[in-house]
Formats: structure tokens, C-alpha cells, sequence
């Protein structure tokens, strides 16, 4: 037990970690540059969210290979230099295009300029977004979560501090938030090198070239944590888009504070699954039955009280933590994120359980499964919900969305749960 509460603890710090990147953006934003700044980073927030997505698409997959095959093969190169290019296609696409993109996106004429600019530092600097997710999983499963930890909580530090510096002392607006978010993954990607150092590590870097054997295992593996974090930045998206025609720039405004509020609680969970998955695929790997169920439920254990204990802050003192994000005091603003609250942050009750299910399957070589738990929560249900419901009820069918696809969600993933759980004690019997 000590041990699994080592992992989930350091795991939950890391991604939390990572979520304090953009929650400290957008109170600087806020408050810095002012409404149509907040708006501004909503918009961009996607492609974000896609950088890390594929980092987690090659680290998640591909450490999870790295630990199911007792770390046999050179899984860790191929793969990094896999991100590396991958990164720079990005870069590219930040230097030529980032004012189109910005307009694909949905900024306005009045939020062109600045989403423009937060997009062409994130995307520049796309390679150390990637490759900082690669890495933290690969150490996470070389039996040093805690050095997975520490980079991801100084990075987060460095990016608060600087997030300050650059916006306010700096008066560097939005290009200054921007630069302080890019540079905390190339801090992270530096604390992570010390790994070298660990005595047992079997983490290695050779050259290698990527063998496509190798990206298509890991990206199997590594497609439910893909999709989990694709989902977030998708689900913005289209509520940027529904809330955009509803009422304008101040209601993606709103929507931003909550979002990003629900990103916090969303990398708890993702925190706590990917704190049991090494230790659910080790105890696969041995065919250890009891060990894997019970850091299951320990997972949904954690989970449930995160997602209780969030939801009680969040709607106890709704108001204040409106104002932290609304330095013009703008009256609809506060109505429409406090109104939102009660209901949109239901969902964190459904996506506690949903994503511990999506990396468990994983976990245990059920990637069918795995996908199909992400696809849904992020995709199939989530986006036909917030048109219909936002077309039909406004802005409360808009905040009504998200809970009720997660709910479902649950309900069908708790279905796939009974049939793996029936197939993989079956299959260890043997």
C-alpha cells in the first residue's frame, strides 16, 4: 500500500502540476491583459492540448511496452525522436500559420492579435511540449516517479513566477504569459536528464531510428491517454463555438474560467491513473489478479474524493473564485461562470471514474476497450450533446452538457469493465 500511494501521490503532483501551466496563464491573462485576453487563451487552448496529447500518445503507449516487455527493447529512442520531428512540423506550421489558425480557431477581429501571438510561441516551442510528456511517462515507468515529480512541480513553479515577471514588472502582456508556458517544459526536460545518474535505470539513449512496429504498438497502448487529453481541448473547441453564436466573446470568457478550473480536476484523475497504471502492468506482466483489482479500486477511491472534495470548494465559494479571473468586475461575466458552476462541474463525478477506466484497459493490453471509453466521453457523446442542448436549452444546455455525456459514459464503461473482467481472468487461468 505504501507503495501505490508513493506513485498515485507523486503522479497526481506532476499532472497537477502541468494543469497550474495554463490555470496560471489565465489568472495572469485575467488580470493582465483583461477579458479579451481570457478569450483569447480559451481559443488557443486546443492546440495545447493536442501537444501534450502526443506526448502522452507516444509515452503513455510506449512506456506501457517498455514495462509489458521488461524493457527488452529500445523503445524510448525510437520514440523520442519520433516527438522530436513530429515537434518540428509544428514549428513550422507556428512560424507560417499561426494568424490562419488563429481565425480556424474562432478569434474575432478583436482577439485575433492576441491569440495569434500565444499561439505562435506555444506552437514554436511544440518539440519540448511533446517530448516532456514522452520522457515524464518512460521515468515514471523506470521506477522514478519521483524525479517525474519534482520536473513537473518546479516547471509549474517556474511558470507561475515568470508568468508574474513577463505579464506585470515586464507589462509583456500575452507574450509574456505565452513565453513563461514555453519555457517550463524546457526547465522540466533538464531535471528529467538527471535520470541518467539512477543507478538500475533501464531507460537508455542510442540513436535509433523509429520502426513503425514500434509507433503503431505505442500508439495503440497510448491512444486512450491520447483521447483523454484530446477530449478536453476538443470539447473546448466546440463549446467555444456554440458559445461564441449564443453570446459573443464574454461567454467564451466565462467559459474559460471554467474550463480551466476543470482542467485541475481532470489532471487529478489523469494524476491518479497514470500513478496506478505501472504498477496495474507490472502486476499484469506477473499475472498477479488480486494486485491488479485492488490498485483499481484504490484508483477509484482517490478519485472519488478528489472529484467531492473539488466540487465542494468550487460551488461553496463560487464567487470569489470568479473574481479572481474578472479584473474588470464585469457583471456577466460573474453570472454566467457562477450560474455554470453548479451544474458543469457535476461531470467531475462521472470523469473520475471514466478515466481511471480508459488507462486501466490500457493498462492490462485491452486497448479496444480503452479507446472506445475515450472516444466516448470526448467525442461521440460530448459534441452532438453541447450543439443539441445548447440549441435547444441556451447557455444552461451548454454547461448541462459535459455531465450527462460523462455520466453515460460511466455507465457504458462500467459495462466494458464486467466483460474485460470476465476475458482477463479467463485469459491468466491458462
Amino acid at each position: 500500500m505504501k507503495e501505490i500511494r508513493g506513485y498515485v501521490t507523486r503522479s497526481v503532483l506532476s499532472t497537477f502540476g502541468l494543469s497550474l501551466y495554463i490555470l496560471a496563464d489565465t489568472f495572469f491573462i485575467a488580470n493582465g491583459v483583461g477579458t479579451l485576453g481570457l478569450t483569447a487563451l480559451n481559443i488557443a487552448l486546443p492546440l495545447f492540448n493536442l501537444l501534450n496529447g502526443l506526448g502522452l500518445l507516444l509515452g503513455m503507449g510506449g512506456a506501457t511496452l517498455f514495462v509489458l516487455k521488461g524493457g527488452q527493447k529500445n523503445y524510448f529512442s525510437q520514440l523520442l525522436l519520433t516527438g522530436i520531428i513530429i515537434g518540428l512540423l509544428f514549428t513550422l506550421l507556428g512560424l507560417i500559420f499561426a494568424a490562419p489558425l488563429a481565425s480556424l480557431l474562432g478569434a474575432s477581429l478583436a482577439t485575433l492579435p492576441l491569440t495569434t501571438t500565444y499561439l505562435r510561441f506555444i506552437l514554436i516551442m511544440a518539440p519540448f511540449f511533446i517530448c516532456n510528456n514522452l520522457v515524464l511517462a518512460f521515468i515514471r515507468n523506470d521506477h522514478n516517479p519521483q524525479l517525474a515529480m519534482k520536473a513537473m512541480l518546479f516547471s509549474s513553479l517556474f511558470n507561475i513566477i515568470f508568468d508574474y515577471i513577463f505579464v506585470f514588472p515586464m507589462n509583456m502582456g500575452m507574450a509574456g504569459a505565452a513565453l513563461a508556458t514555453v519555457l517550463a517544459p524546457v526547465l522540466s526536460l533538464l531535471i528529467l536528464s538527471t535520470h541518467k545518474k539512477k543507478a538500475n535505470r533501464r531507460l537508455i539513449w542510442q540513436f535509433t531510428l523509429p520502426k513503425f512496429k514500434t509507433i503503431s504498438c505505442s500508439t495503440q497502448l497510448g491512444l486512450a491517454s491520447f483521447l483523454t487529453e484530446m477530449s478536453t481541448g476538443i470539447s473546448i473547441l466546440v463549446f467555444n463555438q456554440v458559445l461564441l453564436a449564443l453570446s459573443g466573446d464574454i461567454a467564451v470568457a466565462a467559459y474559460g474560467v471554467l474550463a480551466n478550473i476543470l482542467l485541475v480536476g481532470l489532471s487529478l484523475f489523469t494524476g491518479v491513473a497514470q500513478g496506478i497504471q505501472p504498477l496495474i502492468s507490472q502486476a499484469a506482466a506477473k499475472k498477479e489478479e488480486t494486485k491488479v483489482f485492488s490498485y483499481l479500486r484504490y484508483g477509484f477511491t482517490v478519485s472519488f474524493f478528489l472529484a467531492f472534495l473539488l466540487y465542494l470548494v468550487i460551488t461553496l465559494f463560487k464567487f470569489p473564485i470568479v473574481g479572481l479571473f474578472n479584473r474588470d468586475h464585469d457583471a456577466t461575466l460573474t453570472h454566467l461562470a457562477t450560474k455554470g458552476m453548479g451544474i458543469y462541474f457535476l461531470a467531475l463525478f462521472g470523469a473520475c471514474f471514466t478515466i481511471v477506466f480508459s488507462i486501466f484497459f490500457s493498462a492490462v493490453g485491452y486497448a479496444k476497450q480503452s479507446f472506445a471509453v475515450a472516444l466516448l466521453r470526448g467525442y461521440v457523446l460530448i459534441l452532438p450533446f453541447v450543439i443539441l442542448l445548447g440549441k435547444t436549452f441556451g447557455i444552461v444546455g451548454v454547461w448541462s452538457s459535459l455531465p450527462l455525456s460523462e455520466f453515460l459514459t460511466l455507465l457504458i464503461a462500467s459495462l466494458l469493465f464486467i466483460q474485460v473482467k470476465k476475458s482477463y481472468r479467463s485469459d491468466i487461468s491458462y
